[in-house]
């Protein structure tokens, strides 16, 4: 496997892990936003969505990661 290639793989299992991370986080927001009918909480913005974002993407590239070694292993 070429270096573009495993760039190009790096890169959307990145996109991919980011964009499940906002899928996970935006399930049932409104709740989270709106608690107990009072003002909206904002760390739902502030606090849950970076780690929603940070947790997809480390788990897309931890992905990635594993089944390039495991392609690298296979290939010998």
């Amino acid at each position: 496997m070429g270096q573009r290639t495993q760039a190009a793989g790096g890169c959307l299992a990145m996109a991919l892990g980011w964009g499940a991370g906002l899928a996970v986080w935006s399930v049932d927001v409104r709740a989270r936003f709106w608690r107990f009918e009072q003002s909206p909480g904002f760390s739902a913005l502030y606090a849950q969505l970076p780690l929603a974002l940070l947790g997809g993407t480390a788990a897309g590239l931890a992905l990635w990661a594993v089944s390039t070694r495991l392609a690298s292993r296979l290939r010998r």
